[in-house]
């Protein structure tokens, strides 16, 4: 089976869909994680925030932001996000699945949306929003080679530094952005961290919901 069919199928094993009962009542994000194959491998796409936003100037994330009130579900946020932030259209993501939402520093319920996209996408980055866009391989989120465990309250946060070959730059992959990466990387890949990832690698749906109902009684 080609790679990405693989990964398609492992994926939508982790499918939580759009009627999650029991959700907190808050205001709701998406974020896409782009996947793309490269020379037979796969990447994802990140982008740089601009130093001149008010939250999270200058972290590396996936592209994505707040629920309009038009957007009529969590995907629809993740691709309008996604064209405003570095010109990608939503009919050149193919959807694979949504993961259970998990809530950010900002106290917002954040739900990942995973999607193909193809190889020969070209950015556009809104300045506004966004001061490069990079890609990485996927399988570099199990690695140990560049993986640094960070401080975290309710379990072992991933961090990351990596340097991209084509333009020399080096990025600091922290936080959800680093989690999701490393999730996406496990479920697509089936191939377990070379770290503690911290979140149970045989129920991860389970594991981030009981984290989900943890973070709420303390909210």
């Amino acid at each position: 089976m080609h790679i990405k069919e693989k990964a398609i199928d492992n994926l939508k094993q982790f499918d939580v869909g759009n009627k999650l009962p029991n959700l907190p009542v808050l205001p709701k994000a998406s974020v896409l994680i782009p996947l793309f194959v490269k020379n037979g491998h796969l990447y994802t796409l990140l982008t740089l925030r601009s130093k001149e936003l008010r939250t999270g100037a200058g972290e590396v994330c996936f592209p994505g932001g707040k629920r309009d009130p038009s957007d009529k579900d969590d995907v629809e946020t993740a691709l309008r996000e996604a064209e405003e932030e570095i010109g990608l259209p939503p009919n050149c993501v193919q959807v694979v699945c949504r993961l259970f939402p998990i809530i950010n520093k900002s106290g917002l319920l954040v739900t990942p949306v995973v999607g193909f996209i193809e190889e020969s996408f070209c950015p556009s980055p809104n300045p506004a929003e966004v001061s490069a866009v990079f890609t990485v391989p996927l399988d570099f989120f199990t690695s140990k080679k560049d993986h640094h465990a960070a401080a975290a309250r309710v379990w072992p946060m991933p961090s990351f530094n990596f340097t991209d070959p084509d333009s020399g730059s080096q990025y600091h992959i922290w936080g959800l952005t680093a989690m999701l990466a490393t999730l996406v990387a496990f479920l697509a890949l089936r191939k377990n961290p070379e770290f503690d990832v911290g979140f149970d690698l045989e129920d991860p749906i389970s594991f981030f919901q009981q984290a989900l109902h943890r973070r709420m009684s303390k909210l």
